[in-house]
């Protein structure tokens, strides 16, 4: 097991270089009703379903550096030239290079809705990170919980059980600093009493509605989640994903 705060320190020296990040695509997605995302280099989970593995576990070997100015302005690009109206951040966890994300959303004229999707360990590891982010009203931010409890997350991240509440607090500490967020739960491997329990736990803290994640085999997941032991689940395949996941 590993300590997913320190990950996000060993990976940060890798993945960012001064105010640049690594990014290794940018792209027109379907996903929001249509969104231009940047997918980002570098985690710190090792999520076992994640569709962005390579990119994760081996950050070094993955992507180019890009300056926040030249992130926005592949995004604002995109997004003109498909008349979309969101953007985002995804691929890996936006939030490890703090700096480069702030500078990015500076760039973003608000009339544009920001989507930062992450797993929110570092939000809920510093409030003042919350903070920082509620400065932004066009950002919404999608905490995606990784399962339900302290149990399925390590199982499907390896990482420390206790971990899991970080998650739990970065909701937590954006409610209370005032940034617009939500949370979304990977459920494909959770039973529905433990989905009805963590519904409890999020409505203590503000939320009483949550998105519900399906899984979708991507690349090797389905071959990784196997090797770990973990056979109690169907997953979709990339090109046949429901209508109300996308």
């Amino acid at each position: 097991m590993y300590d997913p705060v320190r990950k996000a320190e060993e990976t940060l020296r890798v993945v960012c270089r001064g105010d640049s990040r690594k990014y290794y695509r940018f792209r027109a997605a379907r996903f929001y009703g249509g969104i231009a995302t940047a997918d980002c280099v570098g985690c710190c989970l090792r999520c076992l379903f994640c569709w962005a593995w390579d990119e994760a576990v081996t950050p070094g070997t993955s992507g180019q550096f890009c300056s926040p100015a030249e992130v926005s302005g592949k995004l604002l690009g995109i997004a003109r030239k498909k008349d979309f109206r969101r953007l985002r951040i995804s691929g890996n966890e936006p939030t490890l290079a703090r700096g480069h994300l702030i500078r990015v959303l500076e760039h973003i004229p608000p009339r544009y809705e920001f989507i930062l999707e992450t797993n929110g360990i570092l939000i809920g590891n510093d409030p003042s990170y919350a903070r920082d982010l509620a400065r932004f009203p066009s950002l919404l931010v999608r905490v995606s919980l990784k399962g339900t409890n302290e149990e399925e997350f390590s199982r499907l991240t390896g990482a420390e059980p206790g971990a899991f509440l970080l998650q739990i607090k970065a909701l937590e500490n954006l409610i209370e600093a005032g940034a617009r967020a939500y949370p979304a739960v990977m459920a494909s491997f959770s039973t529905a009493e433990n989905v009805r329990k963590l519904q409890k736990r999020l409505a203590a803290v503000g939320f009483d509605e949550m998105e519900v994640e399906e899984l979708v085999l991507y690349g090797n997941a389905e071959k990784r989640l196997r090797k770990a032991g973990i056979n109690d689940t169907v997953g979709y395949d990339p090109s046949d994903i429901p209508p109300e996941q996308v």
